[in-house]
């Protein structure tokens, strides 16, 4: 049960009491919030204690909903434009009310029907939630603590000549190359990846696949995992077409080659004129 009530995350609040307007929540330190009716349901009894997330209503009140956003505090989102004031812009971010995003915080013009991935953020001079399309100073630079290798999430930010840059851990950019892609991705798509690469100047590059020996354990797993779905039989050998390969394993020619050769030696699978059969 959380000791205060958060703003633009999960709270566990304990259901208190019950009002003409719906259930009043209280935190430890005694401080309650309203979750109402539209998200109570006959499962809640006073004295339950529930999670729910904590925004700001029309008025800029706390209020609580059993809903959860397409991102909370500090993490980034995939939001559309909604609707474009003098002010600012309002995106969809999964709640009935929509959030704000300044203008300060618009790296172009938005309009109407457009997608990017946002960042959710807190105005602590107003306590309010915003949306923040210009997010650089949101971003770390000190990677020190990351490794080659580490399994990260991210979130797919924008499509560029050399590939897709992303968001790492809500924290950090980095890029995927197009020649390091094996299967379909797009922008606002939350994924695991893994760091393949730290750069003397800070930045990193990451790949959609674990690096050495646990990659040809994972590119066997998917060939065999393939195989099976087909019965046990497909007409694969060394010589199938890269694009091949990427339609049915999501691998790059090289890897699934390491992956045959793993699996034929250590007797799981055969490999003959008409391809390659489960043992």
């Amino acid at each position: 049960m959380n000791e205060t009530i958060q703003l633009g995350v999960l709270n566990t609040l304990k259901i208190e009491r019950d009002s003409d307007h719906g259930f009043y929540l209280v935190a430890l330190d005694g401080d309650d919030v309203l979750l109402p009716k539209a998200y109570v349901n006959d499962s809640m009894q006073l004295g339950d204690e529930i999670e729910v997330f904590i925004y700001t209503d029309s008025e800029d009140r706390f209020v609580a909903t059993t809903q959860k956003p397409k991102a909370m505090l500090g993490e980034f989102g995939y939001f559309e434009v909604v609707d474009v004031t003098p002010f600012g812009a309002f995106v969809d971010w999964g709640l009935p009310k929509h959030l704000f995003v300044p203008k300060a915080f618009q790296k172009i013009a938005l309009e109407i029907g457009m997608k990017f991935v946002f960042r959710v953020c807190l105005d602590e001079k107003t306590d309010r939630l915003f949306a923040a399309h210009k997010f650089k100073k949101f971003i770390q630079n000190d990677i020190s603590e990351l490794k080659v290798n580490q399994k990260v999430a991210i979130i797919i930010r924008e499509k560029t000549p050399l590939g897709f840059k992303v968001i790492v851990e809500n924290r950090y950019e980095a890029m995927i190359f197009h020649n390091e892609i094996f299967e379909d991705i797009w922008i606002g798509q939350k994924k695991v990846a893994y760091i393949k690469k730290i750069r003397p100047d800070h930045k990193m590059d990451i790949s959609l696949q674990p690096i050495g020996k646990e990659l040809q354990d994972v590119a066997a797993h998917r060939v065999q995992k393939v195989l099976k779905s087909h019965g046990g039989v497909l007409t694969c050998n060394y010589k199938t077409s890269p694009e091949e390969i990427k339609k049915l394993f999501n691998l790059s020619r090289k890897n699934y080659k390491k992956a045959l050769t793993q699996l034929i030696e250590a007797g799981e699978i055969r490999l003959d004129e008409h391809g390659i059969s489960s043992q």
